[in-house]
C-alpha cells in the first residue's frame, strides 16, 4: 500500500514539474513576442515622468 502512495506522490510531482515548464514556456514565449513593445511603452511612460 505505501508503494502505491509513493508513486502516486512521485507522479504528482512530475505533473507540478510539467506544469511549471509550460507557464515557463509560455511566459517565455509572450516576453519573446510582446518584449519590445513593452520596452518601448516602459520608455514612453519612463519619459513623460522625467518630464513632468
Amino acid at each position: 500500500m505505501k508503494a502505491i502512495v509513493k508513486k502516486e506522490a512521485g507522479a504528482s510531482l512530475v505533473e507540478y514539474a510539467l506544469l511549471v515548464a509550460l507557464v515557463a514556456v509560455v511566459a517565455i514565449g509572450a516576453l519573446t513576442f510582446l518584449g519590445n513593445e513593452v520596452s518601448e511603452r516602459f520608455s514612453v511612460v519612463g519619459s513623460q515622468i522625467a518630464g513632468s
